[in-house]
């Protein structure tokens, strides 16, 4: 963490946008609290705030839509190579992509809140074929929020921003799980459920 500390305050705006690029896409850097201590320098006057978010938001939206691609090209290509063994057949593919359509568009909005989760929504809206200028409105509007978000907590948080984050993360963390169960319990309940009904 005090590598990362380093990174940001010696390279600054370039060190936001790389690291984040790199962390969007799935490499283990810690986002929020990159984010956060972002946050905590321009309160001190050690980054502008606009040049800061702008940083932030561009190393984001390259993140995210690196990830888009990859699910769009390398995804569909396992998925037509190696999806018999999957079991993953065009017509579930197809599924998922009306999903996206109607509902998914939000995962990629909140889905950076959730930690695991935006680093595969985009990868699956690739895979899933969604248009693109459907995940640029969800993904760069949630990319936005979620930026403003973490900065301005970090600004407020001013000197007492790591055990404050530390406690909101936590937290962050013990919901996801809580959330993650109860879908996977709604999802096994809807299955028994249907196989209990009385075929025609």
């Amino acid at each position: 963490m005090d590598a990362l500390f380093h990174w940001i305050a010696a390279y600054g705006y370039f060190a936001i946008f790389g690291l984040l690029v790199f962390g969007i896409v799935g490499l283990p850097v810690p986002d929020e609290t990159l984010l956060v201590f972002s946050g905590y320098l321009i309160s001190r006057g050690s980054l502008h705030p606009l040049h800061a978010f702008a940083a932030a938001f561009a190393g984001t939206v390259c993140g995210i839509s690196t990830s888009y691609v990859l699910g769009r090209t390398l995804g569909l290509t396992v998925i037509h190579r190696y999806g018999k063994w999957l079991h993953i057949t065009e017509a579930q593919l197809a599924r998922v992509h009306d999903w996206f359509t109607h509902l998914g568009h939000w995962a990629l909005l909140v889905g950076y809140f959730i930690p695991g989760v935006r680093h595969f929504t985009a990868i699956v809206a690739g895979s899933s074929r969604l248009e693109y200028s459907q995940f640029a409105r969800y993904a760069y509007a949630g990319a936005s929020l979620w930026v403003t978000t973490f900065l301005c907590l970090g600004y407020f948080l001013g000197d007492h921003w790591e055990p404050a984050f530390e406690a909101l993360h936590r937290n962050l963390s013990i919901a996801t799980v809580v959330l993650a169960a109860a879908l996977l319990l709604w999802y096994l309940l809807r299955r028994w459920l249907r196989s209990r009904r009385p075929r025609p």
